[in-house]
């Protein structure tokens, strides 16, 4: 069974806190050791170098030139300073009190002129006046380095020795030497050596250490207490207020009784925060209510762009005629929910019938109302009887009026005499018919245009006339199909559109304009569909 605790913001700022004054307190302690336990050797050497100088005045420059260690004046010397310095070692706790001379470029040489032992601090006893030996010691060379060739009226370090030696290990040893002039001049005739027992090192550097643990653990106690409690009120108990609040407004998206930082006093960054989340739960219920007042205008906007899309859709005919003499159909695809395209056909009388394809400039509900007014417009105007340059003209002066927009309208009109087969046609601005001539390949019936519908008053309209063979076909459409574009930006264009439709041999006229959406979409794939895409395909049968 796993058990996962529950952090707590509290519990960690104060381990990190305690970590840290820990730390503190442990570099505090080390660092305060090795000063204290200096200051007790410096305190020792000091005392040391002062029974030296004191050992030194009892000394003659001439007993400790003589070589004569046997001379019954020498020896008489001898006695008396050995007499004299037992006592100032027993006196001063020194372990050792001894006089000798160093030779040789190294000062390795040591011969021993006096040396004394304090029978209470050793177990070893004293050299005989004369003793020789080699120093190897790199700790008293360097000693003897400062005296002989550095020249310092006092040299000492501290020494552990085994307990088979002494009876605590811990000593300092310090050297002075004896000038034969005075202090600091002429001659070295010799070296003072006082080694003296720090017993009292060990029991003061450990109460020490003691009494500053024991006194980091109370001061740290106290820090504890005192900032746990300026933490528990300064940003605890903020912080807390503060969590419960953004819980609170998560799970019901109301505002509080009354704002964060109204309990939150601080100037710091806690403070700060509570008046930024006060700020921000203010936002979040503006902006959910201004969403939900927008989605809701989005809605009722859709649902009455569909009411307009059906409309528009209820405008264009669609029960397609089906004679002997023709086959006709129609489709229309608007890029938005209503487009400006527009087709349209309808009998001006027994033996004529009129074919519109337009194309309004624009998009959206301002191209519907407009293709609206201009459908109607041709309608009626074409049913008043006069050719289609005569129906554009008076279409043309009608829509200039107040249009403020700017709005225009491409058109192609044309009227098919049944019996005939014959077209008389007006082309403003608009994309050039398809014919496929004598059941051929489709060609592009091109004649010179008019401009567009609507952008200039008193405009007189081209007109031109072609025929329509028994089994030939006539394919109108807007700009939506020729300027159909893939994702590489490339445009699906007339020729593939011939070519489309040329594949469309012994169809009928939904086949073709099904043929022709397919291929549209084939080409164009997942982009997006900028334009709207309007279709009609008359299939010319004979007028008997």
């Amino acid at each position: 069974m796993k058990f996962r605790f529950r952090r707590n913001l509290a519990v960690e700022i104060l381990a990190g806190v305690i970590v840290v004054l820990a730390a503190l307190t442990l570099i505090v302690s080390i660092i305060g050791y090795y000063e204290f336990t200096g200051a007790i050797q410096n305190q020792y050497a000091n005392s040391a170098y002062n029974t030296a100088r004191t050992a030194g005045a009892l000394l003659s420059h001439a007993f400790i030139k003589s070589d004569n260690y046997t001379a019954t004046d020498w020896q008489r010397q001898y006695n008396r300073i050995k007499l004299e310095w037992n006592r100032l070692a027993l006196t001063q706790d020194a372990t050792y009190i001894y006089l000798f001379k160093a030779s040789g470029d190294k000062y390795q040489e040591v011969t021993f002129l006096v040396n004394v032992a304090n029978p209470k601090m050793t177990r070893i006893g004293a050299y005989s006046p004369g003793h020789s030996f080699t120093q190897t010691d790199p700790v008293y060379l360097r000693a003897f380095s400062e005296i002989y060739a550095q020249r310092k009226l006092r040299s000492e370090f501290a020494s552990y020795r085994p307990e088979t030696e002494y009876q605590s290990g811990n000593h300092v040893t310090v050297f002075s030497p004896i000038y034969d002039i005075r202090e600091g001049e002429g001659e070295i005739l010799g070296v003072i050596g006082v080694e003296r027992r720090m017993e009292d090192l060990d029991s003061a550097r450990w109460s020490y250490l003691r009494g500053t643990l024991r006194a980091a653990g109370i001061l740290l106690l106290v820090v504890l207490a005192l900032y746990g409690l300026y933490l528990s009120r300064n940003l605890l108990s903020p912080i807390q207020t503060i969590a419960k609040e953004a819980t609170r407004f998560a799970r019901k998206n109301t505002l509080p009784n009354e704002p964060l930082s109204s309990n939150i006093h601080t100037r710091n960054e806690i403070g700060q925060l509570a008046r930024t989340i006060d700020s921000m739960e203010n936002d979040i219920i503006s902006y959910v209510e201004n969403l939900t007042r927008v989605t809701q205008e989005k809605e009722q906007i859709k649902a009455e762009l569909n009411v307009a899309t059906q409309i528009q859709a209820d405008m264009l005919p669609k029960d397609f005629p089906n004679r002997k003499e023709f086959e006709l159909f129609a489709t229309m695809k608007p890029a938005k929910e209503v487009g400006g395209d527009f087709y349209d056909f309808f009998m001006i009388d027994d033996d004529h019938i009129a074919l519109v394809m337009a194309d309004v400039s624009g998009k959206g509900v301002p191209a519907a109302l407009f293709m609206v007014i201009a459908k109607t417009l041709i309608k009626d105007r074409a049913k008043m009887g006069g050719s289609p340059s005569e129906i554009l003209s008076d279409i043309n002066n009608q829509l200039c009026e107040g249009n403020e927009a700017d709005l225009f309208v491409t058109v192609w009109l044309g009227i098919l005499e049944i019996s005939t087969g014959k077209i008389t046609a007006s082309n403003a601005g608009h994309e050039y018919p398809a014919v496929n001539k004598d059941g051929a390949n489709y060609e592009l019936v091109k004649t010179k245009q008019s401009p567009a519908v609507a952008t200039m008053e008193g405009i007189r309209f081209r007109q031109y006339e072609f025929d329509l063979k028994p089994g030939e076909n006539l394919y109108i459409y807007t700009d939506g199909v020729a300027e159909a574009t893939n994702i590489n930006e490339q445009l699906f264009g007339t020729d593939r559109m011939l070519e489309a439709l040329n594949q469309t041999k012994n169809f009928t006229a939904n086949e073709i304009l099904t043929h022709m959406k397919k291929a549209v979409d084939d080409f164009t794939g997942e982009a997006p569909q900028f334009d709207d895409i309007t279709m009609l395909c008359l299939r010319y049968f004979g007028g008997d």
